[in-house]
């Protein structure tokens, strides 16, 4: 037995989980720098900038869940439990199979943006200017899609061997690419928000490089080596990772229902909102800091068989992702103008930002307990419950929304209590129907009887 593979079945579960997790955060918040990097870039362009890219970014942010969180995650947990039970030749196969999935869907998604972008974003609002620039910025952003995917897919082999160190080294170099590369496109070559969008492949395209170079080196916890990909390593990611997809689409369809509502209340208001949740959507990337921890400490430990212990480390780092972003959450809410202020000196765009952070800002604690179960889910194979509760989350704000709408009642603040309140049903549902249901507590009787 390995020493890192030691630890993760023996160890003591909050050092060994906040080990884990430190290289992850860290990594997550250089990679929502990116984001508030390229936010300051266009802020300094205009408000019409900024109202194209609120268009664009939940697209933007569903591909990042998909290739780092869902079938990211699945990836990691499928690594993590062939090699918590010694098998390494399924984990290389994994491996193979992730790269094969990195560029499927990468082809998918863009074809959707480039075919049928105009149409998606008119639909959501976008309109003369706002939607002429959106669709310039989403054509160069789409295009590379594959290097962010190849990225987040080696990175989540990587993560399900135990290693966090390496993956948050290539994510600091990605935003470092980024940032000088994003200023000479935008400003020196006086591309625009065009240069916006060409400069996200390229930064991550150079990650990319990276990462294989090491995988390819040899030294990493697994070897890349020649082969197929059976059907037994697929299919069991193509169900755990689709199970997963629903998760991180029905969370970005969310997004888009209250952009669509918020759109038609106005441009400032919409880019206000699109500041305002861009902070939301960026503690996906914070959790998953804990979140991708949890898939390999949890999945090896479902691996050798240790499946109570692997419950109780769920629990550990589902409730320490919850305190973390509450009080982010909190933050925004009480000091709005610290989030806002990096992007915008509009004042009618601030005072936006200020009504949308100090609503739902509260909410978020159940946010995050709620998505690091769903990460932890993906180690215990018990992925049913947090896509329901996503599932009832959609419902409530759909419902809530759009009912304002209908009665002409959607003024800004209701629509953002509707958001807060459906979060916050999301995080207790999750937690409830696990600890009642496929992680409730086997009975000490019979645990003795047998």
């Amino acid at each position: 037995m390995t020493v890192q593979r030691a630890r993760l079945l023996e160890g003591p579960i909050v050092p060994t989980l906040a080990a884990l997790s430190a290289p992850n955060i860290v990594a997550s918040l250089l990679q929502s720098g990116q984001s508030v990097v390229e936010a300051a870039y266009l802020g300094l362009l205009g408000t019409v900038e900024l109202a194209a890219v609120a268009l664009v970014f939940p697209f933007f942010m569903l591909m990042t869940m998909l290739s780092a969180g869902a079938v990211g995650g699945a990836v990691a947990g499928a690594t993590a439990r062939a090699l918590g039970a010694g098998d390494h030749a399924r984990a290389e196969a994994v491996l193979r199979a992730a790269i094969l999935i990195a560029l499927v869907l990468s082809t998918v998604m863009a074809a959707v943006i480039l075919g049928f972008g105009r149409m998606i974003f008119t639909a959501l609002g976008g309109q003369g200017e706002v939607l002429a620039a959106a669709m310039v910025y989403a054509d160069r952003l789409f295009a590379g899609i594959a290097a962010i995917w190849l990225f987040n897919m080696m990175a989540s082999v990587l993560r399900g061997s135990g290693d966090t160190v390496r993956p948050a080294f290539a994510i600091a170099a990605v935003l470092s690419i980024y940032a000088a590369t994003a200023a000479l496109l935008i400003f020196g070559l006086e591309l625009g928000i065009a240069g916006a969008g060409f400069a996200l492949p390229v930064a991550y395209g150079i990650g990319a490089a990276g990462l294989a170079a090491w995988i390819l080196s040899g030294r990493a916890g697994v070897q890349a080596r020649l082969g197929g990909v059976p059907l037994s390593v697929l299919g069991p990611l193509a169900r755990q990772g689709g199970l997963a997809a629903v998760q991180s689409t029905l969370t970005i369809l969310m997004a888009l229902v209250v952009t669509a509502i918020v759109g038609r209340l106005g441009t400032v208001w919409l880019a206000g909102y699109g500041i305002g949740v861009r902070l939301e959507l960026l503690l996906i990337p914070v959790i998953f800091g804990i979140g991708g921890a949890l898939i390999a400490m949890v999945g090896i430990n479902v691996g050798a068989g240790q499946r109570d212990r692997a419950i109780r480390v769920a629990w550990t780092g589902a409730f320490a992702a919850a305190l973390v972003v509450g009080v982010i959450g909190l933050v925004g809410a009480v000091a709005p103008a610290l989030w806002g202020g990096l992007f915008t000196e509009d004042p009618d765009v601030l005072a936006a930002v200020t009504g949308y952070l100090r609503i739902v800002g509260p909410a978020y604690g159940f946010f995050g307990l709620g998505l690091a179960l769903y990460f932890a889910s993906q180690g215990l194979d018990s992925l049913a419950w947090p896509v329901i509760g996503t599932a009832v989350r959609l419902i409530l704000v759909m419902a809530g929304g759009f009912g304002l709408l209908a009665f002409d009642l959607a003024t800004p603040d209701l629509v953002f209590a509707v958001v807060a309140g459906a979060m916050a049903v999301y995080g207790l549902f999750v937690a409830l129907s696990l600890r009642f249901g496929p992680w409730r507590p086997a009975d000490p009787a019979l645990r003795t009887a047998v």
